[in-house]
């Protein structure tokens, strides 16, 4: 055997060793249905990890509107899609075409609400600004929402995807998080906001602002996997924040930063208000 073929059946062998972190079954497919080098015994280290669940059977539903923000579901998508076992679906009101974010990024959805299953592990809302008073007041999404998370063992969101879980009456009595701007606008659907990053209350599981889709990923991941596997999967993804500037909530940003910032933002407290009296 030359050096190169070793050296490329020793790089299979070792992505291998991240299996439950790189979707072995596509590796797997690419060698004709057969494991890489090394695959099994590497499959069986990590399965032997304390506080490491290798395989899972969850069933995820990550609701999908016009005009969400994307990194709100991006982040938290690849976390749950890197869990071995996992059926992650994108779930919209309809599946044949791509949903816009409110910056244009488009997502295809890979079912309908009508085809998602009715019991899901976790039911998850990204957030919004216009798109998310237009997703709070539409019938369809709220009684997807509410039905699915009625059943769910973790009902989830990230930023002000937590308005849509209090619309559709899943936040009452919680403890809950959501963008800074939008926080106080919980206490409209008899939840406690909270000046966290990620909030768990129960089955109730709610991340900050955009960004913190990461954290909430990995705080979910935990949960369902076990603290070594994300501790896995955050090495995977080399999140190991290094802010190059100050900030990122209204405490630490300077003080006329912040301002401004508020000042821009200050009519969405108002819609969500308006929004909310249609709640249940």
């Amino acid at each position: 055997m030359n050096g190169t073929r070793r050296t490329l059946i020793g790089g299979a062998a070792a992505l291998a060793a991240l299996a439950p972190l790189l979707a072995l079954q596509n590796v797997m497919a690419q060698n004709g249905g057969s494991a890489p080098v090394g695959s099994q015994s590497a499959h069986d280290a990590f399965a032997g990890l304390p506080n490491f669940k290798m395989h899972g059977d969850e069933v995820v539903a990550m609701l999908l509107y016009p005009e969400f923000t994307a990194l709100d579901l991006v982040a938290p998508h690849y976390f749950f899609a890197c869990m071995m076992g996992a059926k992650v679906h994108l779930v919209a009101k309809q599946k044949d075409k791509p949903v816009p974010s409110d910056l244009g990024l488009a997502i295809m959805p890979t079912m309908s609400i009508a085809e998602c299953p009715r019991d899901v592990s976790l039911i998850f809302c990204p957030g919004g600004t216009q798109g998310t008073v237009n997703a709070m007041l539409d019938d369809e999404t709220v009684d997807f929402v509410a039905d699915r998370g009625s059943r769910a063992p973790f009902i989830t969101s990230v930023c002000t995807g937590s308005l849509i879980l209090g619309q559709a009456g899943l936040l009452k009595g919680k403890r809950a998080t959501s963008h800074w701007a939008a926080r106080d606008s919980l206490k409209l659907f008899g939840a406690t906001p909270v000046n966290e990053r990620v909030v768990t209350d129960g089955r109730v599981i709610t991340g900050a602002g955009v960004s913190a889709g990461l954290d909430f990923a990995l705080a979910v991941v935990a949960k369902l996997r076990g603290v070594g596997y994300a501790e896995a999967l955050r090495l995977q993804a080399e999140y190991a924040p290094q802010p190059p500037v100050p900030g990122g909530t209204p405490e630490t940003t300077d003080p006329q930063l912040a301002k401004l910032m508020s000042d821009m933002l200050l009519p969405f407290p108002g819609w969500v208000a308006k929004a909310a009296e249609k709640k249940r």
